[in-house]
């Protein structure tokens, strides 16, 4: 049983599936396949005899040449009772020539599908060979933003390259043999001429090209009909957008199923449609319809269109022409708008205003209109149009443009007045007269002035200026009454006179500052009681002072305040407002003003700036910005001081009337000061000083006189001091030193040569302190005992001061020639004592010693003989002298009590000059220093110049 049921399951599914089909279902008959280029449409006829039920069709259609599946689509089809053929369309995305196509069909029944028919098969062109390309759709219309599929069919033997729209290269697919298919996506709309498509070789050639017409449906907007002559009717749209097809492609129009488009009027580009007909009274229906490739659009209207009438343009002449008014007629093309109520508008364009002046006129059947308030010898233009003044519908057409002048009339009074600059002198000003005001070709102007008993004076001036008279009166200005007229060809104007006002424009005392509020002065004063034909304000630009040119405004009545606004107002200029009272005689001046329309930063610098040195301050000093540089009220001066790269401010002087500053407090050196002026606007250009500051001479002289005075005085106080301190300064600072004393001796004669006298010096006290050997190539002072027994006295100590001749010092001078056999300081000095005093003559011959002062015993205290060397270095004495001890007559011994330095040694004899020898100093008993070092070459020994009168001064001697 189960198998069973699975049989029955496997046999119901194959039959589902079409793999059992039944041979009861034959195969639809195809009967036609109608094909249409332009559409792109293809329509598929077949027959079946099952038409007794629904049935269900399946069609395909194929690339005949590569069998493969274009599109496949199931229809449904309901029974017929006129017949078994159904019909379907298929609009293809591909030209229909691009290559052939196969088209075939089944039933399909809920379980079960006949076979498919016999293909029925459209050629295309790339089967056929004609020996050149060929590329599809050819001349197609299609909206914007479609896509169209173009190919390209190319012959045997050659290559296919590209399909390209302008510059750009499409993608493209091969569907035969030898065609090739690229779609545009989204097009956008085309010009005039279409939008060309080519088709090119490999090798670039063309191959072939299409144009396709990109656009937009019609879309009339806003129909309306009326009527111009009750005898047609004319119909009027817009358009929403423009469709970009033209030619054969454009948009056609029919109202009510009548072309446009006829001989009897129509104008597609004004998008207006006329018909001559009888028109009906009552409403009536107007349909407009629309058509292009693209699409197709009705419009309607429904209107009477005896209440929608709108009259033609009239023709218009100029019947009469006056000074100030002239006079139009017209008359109407059709004849039976004279019977209408009509309303008509005449527009007058005159010369040099561009903005028409309407005027309206009301009447039946109305042909003429005058034209008032006009010009005289003035250009003018005038227009007509009207309307039905019942059932007013729209105004008419204008009438074409009639063109007329006006004639002249006598000029209008001359604007005049006079401006003084003195007493005596002053300039007669008048505005001139303008063209509207001069009422025709302006010749000149006529001025006169004159005072009672005097003659008239006249001038003459041309229309074309200068527009002002100097003048110089001979007596008071408020005699002289001054008249101005104008004269043209038609006549002269009214005469105006004015009464020359006593007072100069330039009068004395401070005046009050403005400045404008936008451009715009504002002007108020106290109404005069004088004032019995209104105000009058005159300005001037105020460095113009002494010129004929300024102007004014009259204010009639009781007007107290004014609002004065110009054109030739220049921001940074000054200007002088007057206010006068006019009177039955000459103006009063009640009161004047300076203003400036808007203030500026000063364009000028300060003048005269000069800089003044006053002790150690600088003052300085400048005078004002010469007016046209002022641009504006001075409020201040700004100082500044150069400091090193940058200017510093120094003072800000807010009172304007104040120029001057003092800087306190300078050094001696140079300044640089800047002055600026400043405005509310701001500051303005820098003028600049420089002064350089010097000490102030009769103070400096002052100051060295003091300072000399003052030293003199201290000096003479120190001295006046010193002078009566000098003993306790002299014990202060200068005590006495004693001198050492040698007792005089005198050498002995022997064998005829000169010998020295041993016998001892009387109380001649040395004390050896030590033996100098000589060191670095210097000699030392050796000192050698007369005999064995004084040297043993000297040895066990030494020696009594009390006893004459025990035990003495010689002090011997270095050898003139240097003996390096002379015996050392360690030799017995016995030997040489007794060959000293036993030989008649001695070996060594010695010269005198020099000291600084010459004592007694100078001579008697050199010993006979020297054993050694003596050193060359000085050494000082320096020990107690006995108060006994006798006074040398050396004035410069006893000038002090300190020892003076032994300066040089001397040969006692001229023979022995020639012996190089250098003499020691000898010591002090008590000291072993040395005094002060001895000097080079022969030097003088006289004390120092300072030390000198500084001694006699303490001493009291008064010697320099």
């Amino acid at each position: 049983m189960c198998n069973f049921l699975l049989w029955v399951l496997f046999v119901t599914l194959l039959t589902r599936k079409g793999y059992c089909q039944s041979p009861h279902y034959p195969a639809p008959k195809i009967v036609g396949l109608d094909s249409d280029s332009p559409s792109q449409s293809l329509t598929v006829s077949w027959e079946n005899d099952l038409s007794s039920a629904v049935r269900f069709y399946d069609l395909e259609v194929l690339h005949t040449e590569t069998n493969e599946t274009v599109h496949s689509e199931t229809v449904m089809v309901a029974p017929r009772t006129d017949g078994t053929v159904h019909k379907w369309k298929w609009i293809s995305p591909t030209p229909l020539e691009c290559t052939s196509l196969s088209v075939r069909i089944r039933s399909n029944l809920p379980q079960v599908s006949s076979e498919w028919s016999k293909p029925w098969n459209l050629t295309g062109k790339d089967v056929l060979e004609d020996g050149r390309a060929q590329m599809y759709p050819q001349d197609k219309v299609v909206p914007v933003g479609s896509n169209t599929t173009f190919c390209c069919i190319v012959p045997d033997g050659k290559k296919f390259g590209s399909i390209m729209v302008g510059r750009g290269k499409l993608p493209f697919t091969r569907i035969s043999r030898r065609s090739y298919v690229s779609v545009r996506i989204n097009q956008p709309a085309s010009s005039s001429t279409g939008t060309n498509v080519f088709c090119l070789y490999q090798n670039e050639e063309l191959a072939d090209g299409s144009v396709v017409f990109v656009g937009y449906p019609p879309e009339p907007r806003n129909l309306i009909c009326e009527t111009r002559d009750l005898q047609s009717v004319e119909c009027g749209w817009s358009l929403e957008r423009v469709t970009h097809l033209y030619g054969t492609r454009r948009t056609f129009y029919s109202l009510n199923e009548r072309e446009c488009e006829s001989a009897n009027g129509f104008s597609a580009t004004e998008h207006k449609c006329r018909f001559n007909m009888t028109l009906a009274p009552g409403e009536q229906n107007w349909t407009l319809t629309a058509r292009n490739h693209l699409g197709k659009v009705e419009l309607m209207d429904t209107a009477d269109l005896n209440h929608r009438v709108r009259p033609r343009a009239p023709e218009v002449v100029v019947e009469l022409l006056g000074a100030w008014n002239a006079s139009l007629r017209w008359h109407w093309v059709v004849p039976w708008y004279g019977k209408l109520p009509l309303v008509c508008q005449v527009w007058i364009f005159s010369e040099g205003n561009p903005k028409p002046t309407p005027h309206i006129y009301v009447g039946p059947g109305l042909t003429q209109a005058l034209l008032r308030d006009l010009w005289p010898d003035s250009k003018y233009a005038a227009q007509v149009r009207c309307a039905t003044q019942q059932n007013f519908w729209k105004w008419g057409d204008w009438s074409s443009e009639i063109r007329f002048k006006t004639k002249e009339d006598r000029p209008d009074p001359v604007n005049v007045w006079v401006q003084m600059h003195s007493e005596l002198d002053g300039c007669i000003v008048w505005k001139p007269l303008s063209k509207s005001q001069s009422h025709g070709q302006l010749k000149g102007y006529e001025v006169s002035w004159s005072s009672p008993g005097n003659r008239v004076q006249r001038n003459s001036v041309l229309s074309t200026g200068p527009y002002y008279v100097p003048i110089s009166l001979e007596g008071l200005a408020s005699d002289y009454v001054v008249t101005v007229m104008a004269w043209n060809n038609a006549s002269d104007s009214p005469a105006i006179s004015i009464t020359v006002p006593s007072s100069p424009e330039d009068g004395d005392g401070a005046l009050s500052e403005m400045v404008s509020n936008g451009g715009t002065f504002h002007l108020s004063w106290p109404p005069s009681p004088n004032s019995t034909c209104g105000y009058v304000v005159t300005w001037y630009p105020t460095s113009w002072n002494r010129t004929c040119s300024l102007d004014w405004e009259k204010l009639p009545g009781d007007n107290s305040s004014a609002r004065i606004q110009s054109e030739s107002f220049i921001a940074g200029e000054r200007y002088t407002f007057s206010v006068y009272a006019c009177t039955p005689g000459a103006p009063l001046l009640l009161e004047k003003r300076l203003g400036y329309v808007e203030e500026q930063a000063p364009t000028g610098t300060v003048t005269r700036l000069m800089a003044d040195q006053i002790d150690s301050s600088v003052r300085l000093s400048w005078e004002p910005v010469p007016l046209e540089g002022q641009r504006g009220f001075i409020r201040g001066y700004l100082i500044y001081l150069y400091n090193v790269t940058q200017l510093q401010l120094i003072e800000n002087i807010t009172d304007p009337s104040i120029m001057s500053y003092t800087a306190t407090q300078l050094s001696y050196t140079t300044y640089k000061f800047t002055v600026k002026a400043y405005t509310s606007a701001g500051a303005g250009k820098e003028a600049t000083v420089s002064i350089k500051l010097d000490p102030f001479t009769d103070l400096l002289i002052m100051e060295i006189l003091i300072a000399a005075g003052s030293m003199t005085v201290l000096l003479v106080l120190v001295t006046a001091l010193c002078y009566t301190k000098r003993e306790w300064m002299k014990k202060t600072f200068y005590p006495e030193i004693p001198e050492p004393r040698v007792p005089e001796w005198k050498p002995t004669q022997a064998f005829g040569a000169q010998t020295l006298d041993m016998t001892p010096c009387a109380h001649s006290y040395v004390h050896i302190v030590e033996t100098r050997r000589r060191t670095s190539g210097k000699e030392e002072l050796k000192v050698v005992l007369e005999d064995s027994e004084e040297g043993e006295q000297w040895g066990n100590g030494p020696p009594d001061m009390d006893s004459d001749g025990q035990s003495f010092l010689r002090y011997y001078n270095q050898v003139v020639g240097e003996d390096p056999g002379l015996a050392p300081s360690g030799t017995g000095s016995s030997g040489l004592s007794s060959r000293s005093t036993g030989s008649a003559r001695t070996e060594v011959t010695y010269t005198g010693i020099q000291t600084s002062s010459t004592s007694a015993c100078s001579s008697a205290c050199i010993p006979a003989a020297m054993e050694a060397p003596l050193s060359a270095g000085y050494r000082p004495q320096k020990a107690s002298i006995p108060a006994q001890a006798e006074v040398s007559d050396d004035p410069q011994l006893d000038a002090g009590t300190e020892y003076q330095p032994q300066c040089s040694w001397k040969l006692d004899s001229p023979e022995e000059t020639s012996l190089d020898s250098s003499l020691g100093s000898p010591t002090s008993v008590n000291s072993s220093q040395f005094l002060l070092p001895e000097p080079s070459g022969e030097e003088n020994c006289s004390p120092a110049p300072s030390t000198t009168w500084f001694r006699n001064l303490l001493s009291g001697s008064g010697k320099p």
